[in-house]
């Protein structure tokens, strides 16, 4: 079990002066007193001393009760302030300016029992927006927001961890670390943790578009995953949550300005301090950011900021909650200032006149905010548990709703903390003594308050802990306002079941949404102290979903669709994208883990994207979704199904003509002596020696030279090879040629690659099948195999994205072929545009070999499912798996496992897939046969003549073979 941390009890409560009255609650009741003292003195003369006491008396008894009552985290004093400020504002704010409205129409809206308010302009200063977000010349590129009065923000995007992957070790000694970062805080930092609803609005609509080029089986499976995804948003309405970190500073403007008064030259001399401070307030908060990520970054956590089209991206989604447009649309080259004033001329050719982080509309109700078509409502958090575990704050942070959570910290300096819990501990003690000295029970909370300002008093003084101001915020985000009500109960009662006490912000809700933006500003500050540990056992970078890797595109995935994340998400991997530093992936699992199912599906909407496929099948799993797709399937060993290795690498051009490199023969000559060695074995010297000279011989016999001009030409073949052996009439030539008997003519094995090519590979999908070859082929076939995928891949003039799967690696990592190929391909496939999958069941031929290795080192992306206990230690070692890792790998439940990004990003995720996918791609023998799919591709030779099945009254049949998954 983690370690439990105690959470300080509330050490800034007010003490009780005179009675149950606390100093504020007897300066109002003293107020009043006096106002009323000074009414009677006034209108004694005129009101009787009765009179003026029957009126007096129940005013300040409602007074009196409004000062000792609490709602809403503010006493009924304050909060009817702040209701008299809600109805004097504006409640109803549009973007565009307002034009007044005929007198006709006035005039009958007086008349009618109720009137509709007047919609006010809605400007920055009215919704407490940003002013301007530019680019920071001191920051390379860093975009800087501009607050206004507020003064200066940035902001960064940080990494998450998935704690419940962690073992309570390994979560203790996280949030160790994380307690060093929040040491080094001197200045206030906002943590929001944000939720955006998936947009796969552009995703479906290009299935679709794409679903028109395809074959009408291909067309018909985009269209339905489509469909599924459109399903899936409508029913689970999914979001992506990211983790942002806010830093803001003064631009001491006040200072700037006075001083600039009292010099020559007023104008010039405000412009350039005011520059000057702009600028040191700049540097300190990239100093600032620069500090986080340096700390940060040993616990695994990243932190990248956002230059300006980024941040503005980011703002203007958090804005408009509601608004799913493209965050790419209409953003501004750099050093652009973007203004949140409408109608303002530009100053510059750079600015624009527009309220771009301004929604199309703000209704603020009591408790609620109508931004456009989207229902909101911030909550305050008032009280927390006594004891927690690290990670307390996580249900919050995962909860399935759009739930944004705001964290704002204040560091306390030391001296000044020590100095303030001297003071509020000797009030503390003051009030629990006037208990004691009149007989009274002490109030439970108050002793808890002692005890704990002791204690963080003592702590601090041994600088074992520092102090900090901490304010937690939830923003509910809902459809309509039924369906807040019941986002906002269920909210509360995630934060009540976790000892967390919550309120509504009546009349601030305004002030509530603004505080869970990313721009650095508390306006509600319900805050509460609390020490170092204490506030990193919240460790807010707890998330069980990726990050994005474009962080103002976190809504709108791109790529292909693995499955479902552990927080009811959808997970999107793109392999080609451009921060990908190589399109590989690795695959490793138990038998029956789900390796086919999830690499079928991968190479099914890969498809969709028009990524071409490459697929070596060692075991036929993959001849059903070639011919559902109009793929070409290629089964090496069946009767005519040949492959000539003599072709020479020629490619055709886009315009139609044709060419190969300038080393092709070279390079083809080169093949052949390995392929002679695979066929024969090791050879002497002589042997090699006349092998080279009966391959010129061979090719000059077919017409093809040194020319590139004769390289079209029909390429020649084994028999012809050993008809130029046998005119050497050397001994060695002689006996190679007695080797390569078998291979050609009539021989026992000259099917496979003794003639002219028979099928040409084409297609989005190729499938080199090779469980019909002969054992005694299997190296053989997987050479050839592996030449035409190669020669394919590095065709210069058909260049595009492709894929190439094998499956069942460990089949061809036992031959050295196989083993040299899939390390070249690791290494080198990235230069040519394409990706290597490899998905294989037997774990130490992987992870225990070099070769294992550096493919698994050069795979950008790595999927581990449901391992075998005897191989989760040499997994873990590969991988560097933590325990809690390796503990969900041996209990994981089949098509989940784990899917590490970049080798530091990793989430749980579970394949998902439509009905038509299912149908295409799935390999379970029960679905096969309730859906009557024959996999057996053995050559039907009739009913036996024995019935294999010793049942009375029942028909024979023969077993029907079932492909490993």
């Amino acid at each position: 079990m983690s370690t439990l941390v105690r959470i300080p009890a509330d050490v800034d409560r007010s003490d009780r002066i005179l009675g149950p009255f606390t100093a504020r609650q007897l300066a109002v009741l003293a107020t009043t007193a006096l106002l009323l003292y000074s009414g009677w003195a006034t209108t004694r003369t005129v009101i009787a001393p009765p009179v003026f006491a029957a009126v007096a008396a129940p005013v300040f008894v409602v007074v009196a009760v409004a000062v000792c009552t609490r709602r809403d985290g503010l006493s009924a004093d304050l909060l009817l302030v702040a209701a008299i400020g809600h109805r004097l504002r504006p409640r109803h704010l549009v973007k565009t300016r307002v034009q007044p409205s005929p007198k006709w129409i006035t005039a009958r809206a007086r008349a009618t029992r109720s009137r509709p308010p007047t919609p006010a302009p809605l400007t920055a200063q009215a919704a407490r927006l940003p002013e301007a977000v530019t680019d920071s010349g001191a920051g390379g590129g860093v975009g800087v927001i501009d607050l206004g009065a507020e003064g200066l923000a940035v902001i960064a995007v940080a990494g998450t961890l998935n704690l419940s992957l962690r073992t309570p070790a390994e979560q203790d000694s996280l949030v160790g670390q994380l307690a060093g970062w929040l040491h080094t805080l001197r200045q206030p930092v906002q943590i929001l943790i944000r939720s955006a609803r998936l947009d796969l609005s552009e995703h479906i609509t290009g299935l679709h578009a794409a679903a028109e080029q395809m074959s009408p089986d291909l067309a018909a499976a985009a269209v339905d995953h489509g469909d599924h995804l459109a399903e899936l948003i409508a029913r689970e309405n999914p979001t992506h949550r990211q983790v942002l970190l806010v830093w803001r500073e003064q631009t001491d403007t006040l200072a700037t300005t006075g001083l600039a008064a009292r010099l020559p030259g007023r104008g010039r001399a405000r412009r350039a301090l005011s520059h000057g401070a702009r600028r040191a307030a700049e540097s300190r908060l990239l100093r600032r950011m620069s500090e986080a990520a340096d700390v940060l970054s040993p616990l695994g956590i990243s932190v990248t900021a956002l230059d300006h089209v980024a941040a503005t991206a980011v703002l203007m989604s958090c804005t408009n909650p509601e608004g799913l447009v493209s965050a790419a649309a209409d953003i501004t080259a750099a050093d652009t200032i973007i203004t949140t004033e409408p109608g303002t001329p530009a100053p510059d050719p750079f600015a624009q006149g527009m309220d771009r982080f301004a929604p199309e509309s703000l209704t603020i109700g009591t408790r609620h905010l109508e931004i456009g078509s989207d229902w909101t409502s911030t909550l305050a958090v008032t009280g927390y548990p006594r004891e927690v575990t690290a990670g307390w704050l996580a249900p919050l942070l995962s909860h399935p709703g759009r739930v944004e959570v705001a964290v704002h910290i204040e560091p306390v300096d030391p001296a000044t903390a020590a100095t303030r819990l001297r003071r509020q501990q000797a009030r503390l003690e003051s009030s629990r003594m006037q208990d004691l000295s009149r007989g009274r029970l002490t109030d439970p909370q108050i002793d808890v308050a002692v005890e704990d300002a002791a204690e963080l008093s003592a702590r601090v003084a041994r600088a074992e802990a520092r102090l900090f101001r901490v304010g937690v915020y939830l923003t509910v985000h809902a459809t309509s306002e039924t369906e807040l009500a019941d986002e906002v109960a269920a909210v509360r009662a995630l934060a009540a079941s976790l000892l967390v006490d919550t309120c509504t912000l009546s009349y601030r809700a305004a002030r509530g949404w603004a505080t869970t933006l990313p721009l650095g500003t508390d306006l509600i500050r319900v805050q509460r102290t609390f020490d170092t540990t204490a506030l990193a056992a919240a460790f807010p970078f707890d998330s069980p979903q990726l990050p994005a890797a474009d962080p103002a595109q976190a809504d709108r995935p791109h790529g292909v669709l693995y499955g479902r994340d552990a927080a009811s998400g959808l997970l999107f991997v793109d392999r080609f994208g451009p921060e990908a530093h190589n399109h590989n992936l690795v695959v490793l699992g138990r038998s029956g883990a789900g390796k086919s199912y999830l690499v079928k599906t991968e190479i099914l909407r890969a498809l969709y994207r028009g990524i071409e496929q490459v697929v070596i099948d060692p075991e036929d799993e993959y001849r059903r979704l070639a011919e559902s797709v109009g793929g070409t399937h290629l089964r090496l060993g069946a009767p005519g199904v040949r492959i000539n290795p003599f072709d020479l690498e020629v490619h055709t051009r886009p315009d139609g003509r044709r060419s190969a490199p300038a080393d092709a023969l070279t390079r083809r000559k080169l093949f052949l002596h390995t392929l002679t060695q695979v066929l024969l074995g090791e050879q002497s010297a002589a042997q090699r020696a006349a092998l080279d000279a009966a391959l010129a011989a061979t090719y000059a016999a077919a017409g093809i030279t040194d020319d590139p001009a004769t390289w079209t030409r029909p390429a020649p073949t084994l028999t012809g090879l050993r008809d130029q052996l046998d005119r050497l009439g050397s001994p060695a030539a002689t006996e190679l040629a007695a080797g390569l008997h078998p291979y050609i003519g009539a021989g026992a094995y000259a099917g496979l690659i003794d003639g002219p090519t028979t099928t040409e590979p084409e297609g989005g999908l190729i499938v080199f099948s090779l469980r019909e070859l002969p054992e005694e082929l299997k190296t053989i076939g997987t050479l050839l195999v592996l030449d035409a995928t190669w020669r394919r891949v590095s065709n210069p003039g058909q260049r595009r994205p492709r894929m190439i799967t094998v499956d069942e690696a460990w089949l061809l990592m036992r031959q050295p072929a196989g083993a040299a190929f899939l390390f070249r391909a690791a290494k080198s496939f990235r230069k040519h545009w394409a990706g290597l999958t490899v998905a294989t069941q037997d774990c130490a031929d992987v992870c225990s070999t070099e070769l294992g290795r550096a493919i698994v080192s050069n795979a950008a992306t790595q999927v581990l499912l449901r391992q075998a206990p005897q191989a989760i230690d040499e997994v873990a070692a590969a991988f560097h798996l933590s325990d809690g890792e390796q503990q969900f790998l041996l209990s994981a439940p089949r098509g989940s496992g784990l899917l590490a990004i970049g080798g530091t990003d990793r989430a749980v995720f579970g394949s998902l897939a439509s009905h038509t996918e299912n149908a295409l791609i799935t390999t379970d023998p029960g679905e096969l046969a309730m859906n009557g799919h024959e996999e057996d591709s053995d050559v039907d030779l009739g009913a036996p003549p024995v019935a294999m099945s010793a049942s009375p009254g029942t028909e024979a049949s023969e077993p029907r073979k079932a492909p490993l998954r």
